[in-house]
């Protein structure tokens, strides 16, 4: 027994898949706790576990409760993951903390990866990743999102970076790191809110069994860290980038100005973004999210039903 299965607490559904070499899928929690108000929250949640299913995969949303890893929520996890109003941001910096205090934890991309390569799951759908935050010349802010991509083996499908951050400076990290970045019936890098940006992609597969393939040999060949697959939101919901562009430039200069710093980044520029759109961007944020996790999934059972 590794020492971190003491932790893990892994629901019956997916230690069955699990066991009989079945495509399964993590999912994130932090999107459920800080991402939107109950109860959209849950049934986001359910809609996204609902799609996976209907690929043919099995789902596991990821979170910390009672001093556990739960890999796979009830229906009763979920509820108390949405309504509870102190729930931690976790990050690799504060597993142990959170897990040792047996406090309430939502997992973010970086921590879901962890959490999902302790329990041999590959494959993790999410909105965006993080990345390197605009203005990184004086605040050196850069998720742990990025390195964790070049340490865990774990391959995440989102829909870029998110918009909010220096995508040039995002690709040139992952670059340095040595991640792959696949872009899934697109040759360029989507811009979360939008399906284009300037920014071209070295690699790009037009189905899930292409990338199947990659993931594949990438595993034949012992190679570390994760693979990110990039997949532009649909064309009938992507919001125009001009548009978008003016709000997240007023939305960062109004954080720069009330001092907002490190894990509170994001969450105030997604809340201040929403505000400014009516709530266009979260409609545009559930549409890449359901996209992800049905793309998500096809890529699982494609890898699954090629190493059978």
């Amino acid at each position: 027994m590794k020492t971190y299965e003491q932790f893990l607490e892994i629901k019956q559904e997916v230690k069955d898949a699990l066991d009989n070499n079945m495509p399964v899928v993590a999912l994130e929690s932090t999107i459920i706790s800080h991402g939107m108000p109950y109860p959209d929250n849950v049934r986001m949640a359910k809609k996204v576990e609902s799609i996976i299913r209907s690929e043919g995969a099995v789902p596991a949303t990821i979170a910390i409760m009672d001093g556990k890893i739960k890999i796979g929520l009830t229906d009763e996890d979920l509820e108390t993951l949405a309504k509870s109003k102190n729930v931690t941001k976790v990050s690799r910096r504060d597993l142990a903390s959170v897990i040792a205090n047996k406090s309430l934890g939502a997992t973010t991309v970086a921590s879901t990866m962890i959490c999902a390569e302790m329990a041999n799951i590959k494959f993790f759908v999410t909105g965006g990743i993080g990345g390197v935050h605009r203005g990184y010349e004086s605040s050196l802010d850069v998720s742990a999102d990025l390195d964790e991509l070049s340490l865990t083996n774990v391959n995440v499908i989102c829909a870029g970076a998110k918009a909010i951050l220096d995508l040039p400076k995002t690709m040139e990290y992952l670059e340095t790191k040595g991640v792959s970045v696949v872009g899934y019936q697109t040759e360029v890098l989507p811009a979360f809110y939008t399906r284009t940006s300037d920014i071209k992609l070295r690699h790009f597969v037009n189905s899930a069994e292409e990338l199947a393939k990659i993931i594949y040999t990438k595993d034949q060949l012992n190679l570390k860290g994760g693979l990110l697959v990039v997949n532009p939101i649909p064309v009938k919901d992507s919001l125009d980038a001009t548009y978008m562009d003016a709000i997240i430039d007023r939305a960062v200069k109004q954080s720069v100005e009330d001092h907002i710093e490190g894990k509170d980044v994001t969450p105030y520029l997604l809340k201040k973004i929403v505000e400014e759109t009516k709530g266009k961007s979260l409609e545009a944020n559930l549409a890449l999210v359901y996209n992800n996790a049905d793309v998500g999934a096809k890529i699982a059972k494609a890898y699954f039903d090629l190493i059978k």
